[in-house]
């Protein structure tokens, strides 16, 4: 924000200006800034500027010859130049002006350059807290219509002029006049047009009073002969009126206009539109043809603009104040919402004005039917503790949706709007990205069709490495076999060597990621937790119950207290905690895959050395008891169980080796098991796979130990849960899936449904 010792102090007075015929614009792909750097070109002086991204406004500055440097820098600025930044610009940061102290360059706010460029015309000074966009656009379009050929200036592009500002050759200049950081000062007014007052700006002007005196020394401006218009109905701009010392003229709705006959829709452009017209009266104006003037304006960017009408209506709107919310949300609700339900989708604007308005935005906000808030717009502040956009959510008395990050807003908005749904954009920040997002995310959901774009994450950082390359091209090749469109990604090798997320964002992002990883950093929430953030679908379980899964110790706890049976176990923090049991003993990782690390312990001696193996690889490591049984696993796909498969290691031990060597185990499907015992064991599978919140697929490993006695039960204790079963060759859950009909392919199919499906369970 502009401090008031920086206007006094840091700047060089407009007449520095005098003779110099270059210009160095800093911030200039700002609207204010762009406009200001087309009004020198136009008038024949050297425009040059910087700004800090790429974006379709500086694309156009370049195609119209001006020359922009992206990326904040001092190098390009000349001795010759004078120095031209925007009230966004921090002064003690800024290269460019640093540079400018060097070569003694002078230097001025965008409101001083603007005010010397008008320094011949007779200037029509628009302000007030509303309103001030829209009534300098009728004004200009009354003036021109009057064949008075005028210059305006407007904050935003009008689409009939294609451009924020209208180059005229006659002596009148229309100009929109902000308040905030008292940049309307700059300007040498002949009339001053106050649309209405009320407190906002109040990181820089602190209180009412301060805010009205500026606006009072500013009616006070208007050279001799010149006078205040001011709405008569406004509180605000009443006191200004009775405090200025310039003549004043009232204007109120006087039925010049109603809302049919205006193109911009509401009982608020009722009023700019009469503004308008009473300042064509003050300066003698054709006034027939200055109001069919007004009544062609078809609006400004970012002010009730509608960008779609078909099914779904979707608006722009610049509207941050309560005041402004309200009346554009009733203006909606009269021109397109009377019988179709209206999304409101909101973005506070500054910390300081949102603090001692949330009560306000709330009830404003609740005039639409269903309420989407997204974080705030910081502009030039810091956060201020205490004041949050949640703060507004908690008062708004509509259905409510709370959406922290704008970056999720699109697709979390298209979730919830339904048919024939009239949705606004709403707020002065970015998310003016917003509307125009949201069509382009509209077209993408009614475009998903057949075949789907999918990315197979593979590889990875774990253990298990080699085993997710075999498990990720197998499933590439069935999705291919499906006719989708596929494509196989290291997540690990794009982090390290080409970190650009771009091809996830937007409405080009896949539709689906098929996770044909394993181990840490896959199968523990992690990757999980990168592609909720990013808002994409992704096959197996959520978050919350990948991490709990993973974590052997945990996954024990879950699962007794869900009623089953797991081997007596204890979990080590160090090698010389205690094992209160005797041998024989499983030792394995607390958090890696089923066989990484593992080892089986036939005598207390041996227990040590088998410890610090699965310490390497991990912090934490649990010692089981080694139970002599039939080890089997069972499958749980999209909650139905499958067929359990018995495990058999021509070894007698199930470990890395014999898991993942082709011919090194013998995998029996169904496990020769009685009927009973196989539903049983499906029945435990379900049961794990609830417990833990798990989706998609996963495989529940456990050992049968068979009766010791005729007629006795068998015992089944479960091991673990696996969410991201194998996919290679000697997985599993393939054949399992295959033993009950269901081929490679179609399996894999399977999975990307359910993915797709949008019933995950978040963390």
């Amino acid at each position: 924000m502009r401090k008031p010792s920086e206007i006094e102090s840091a700047f060089s007075p407009k007449d520095a200006l005098n003779g110099k015929s270059s210009f160095f614009l800093v911030g200039i792909g700002g609207a204010g800034m762009s406009a200001l750097a087309r009004m020198l070109k136009h008038r024949g002086f050297d425009v040059q500027g910087t700004d800090s991204t790429d974006g379709p406004e500086v694309r156009r500055l370049i195609s119209e010859g001006i020359g922009v440097h992206i990326g904040h820098s001092g190098e390009p600025l000349q001795p010759e130049m004078a120095l031209v930044v925007s009230d966004a610009i921090d002064l003690e940061k800024s290269p460019e002006v640093a540079r400018a102290h060097e070569l003694s360059v002078p230097m001025v706010r965008r409101s001083q350059a603007l005010g010397w460029l008008l320094r011949n015309y007779k200037v029509i000074a628009i302000t007030g807290t509303h309103g001030k966009t829209t009534t300098t656009g009728m004004t200009g379009m009354a003036l021109e219509a009057a064949g008075l050929d005028p210059l305006v200036i407007v904050g935003a592009s009008i689409p009939a002029w294609k451009s924020p500002i209208r180059e005229g050759k006659g002596e009148w200049a229309v100009v929109e006049a902000c308040e905030a950081y008292d940049s309307f000062h700059d300007l040498e007014p002949t009339l001053v047009v106050l649309t209405n007052l009320e407190l906002d700006h109040i990181d820089f002007h602190k209180t009412w009073e301060n805010l009205r005196g500026s606006v009072v020394r500013f009616a006070d401006s208007v050279v001799k002969g010149g006078k205040l218009i001011f709405a008569s109905a406004d509180d605000g701009a009443n006191q200004v009126a009775n405090l200025t010392k310039s003549p004043t003229v009232a204007f109120t709705d006087d039925g010049s206009f109603t809302e049919e006959q205006l193109g911009t829709p509401g009982h608020h452009n009722v009023l700019n539109a009469t503004a308008a017209l009473e300042v064509a009266k003050a300066i003698g104006a054709d006034l027939e043809a200055a109001k069919k003037g007004i009544t062609h304006f078809a609006g400004a960017e970012r002010r009730l603009q509608v960008l779609q009408s078909d099914g779904m209506t979707v608006i722009d709107d610049y509207a941050h104040h309560p005041t402004e919310v309200e009346a554009s949300l009733k203006a909606i609700r009269q021109r397109w919402a009377k019988d179709r339900r209206l999304v409101v989708v909101f973005q506070p604007h500054l910390y300081s004005r949102t603090q001692p308005l949330v009560k306000e935005f709330a009830e404003a906000l609740s005039n639409a039917d269903y309420v989407v808030i997204t974080d705030i717009y910081a502009a030039r502040e810091d956060p201020m503790p205490g004041v949050s956009s949640a703060r507004i959510a908690e008062k708004v008395t509509k259905p409510l949706l709370y959406v922290p990050s704008r970056h999720q807003l699109t697709t979390k908005v298209a979730e919830i709007l339904e048919p024939g749904d009239v949705v606004v954009g709403m707020g002065a920040g970015n998310i003016s990205e917003f509307a125009p997002a949201l069509i382009k995310e509209l077209a993408r959901n009614k475009d998903l069709k057949s075949p789907k774009n999918v990315i197979v994450f593979y590889g990875g950082d774990s253990a298990e490495r080699e085993v997710s390359l075999h498990s990720g091209l197998a499933i590439f090749n069935a999705l291919k076999s499906k006719k989708h469109n596929v494509r196989l990604l290291d997540m690990t090798d794009k982090l390290f060597t080409n970190p650009d997320f771009s091809e996830f964002i937007g409405p080009n992002r896949p539709d689906a990621v098929f996770l044909g990883i394993h181990g840490t950093h896959a199968e523990d929430g992690a990757i999980q937790g990168l592609l909720e953030l990013l808002g994409i679908p992704y096959t197996g379980s959520g978050i919350q119950a990948s991490a709990i899964a993973m974590d052997k110790g945990m996954t024990k706890n879950v699962l007794e207290m869900a009623g089953i049976t797991t081997p007596k176990g204890v979990l080590l923090s160090s090698p010389d905690d205690d094992v209160p049991f005797g041998p024989p003993y499983v030792v394995k990782p607390n958090a890696q895959g089923s066989t990484v690390g593992l080892t089986f312990v036939e005598d207390h001696a041996c227990l040590c050395s088998a410890i610090q193996n699965a310490f390497a690889y991990d912090r934490q490591v649990l010692v089981e008891e080694w139970l002599r049984g039939m080890e089997i696993s069972t499958p749980v796909l999209c909650n139905k169980p499958l067929l359990p498969v018995e495990i058999a290691p021509n070894s007698g031990f199930y470990d890395f080796e014999s898991k993942y060597t082709p011919g090194a185990t013998s995998e029996i499907v169904p496990a020769r098991l009685p009927e009973a015992v196989l539903k049983q064991a499906q029945e435990i599978a379900l049961k794990a796979h609830q417990a833990l919140r798990c989706e998609g697929a996963t495989r529940t490993d456990a050992i049968v130990v068979p009766p010791k006695n005729e007629g006795d039960e068998y015992n089944i204790y479960v091991l673990e849960v696996n969410t991201l079963p194998g996919m290679t060759g000697t997985s599993l859950l393939p054949n399992s899936a295959a033993g009950m009909g269901i081929a490679f392919d179609d399996l894999c199919q399977i999975l990307l449904e359910d993915a797709l499906s949008g019933k995950k369970e978040k963390a």
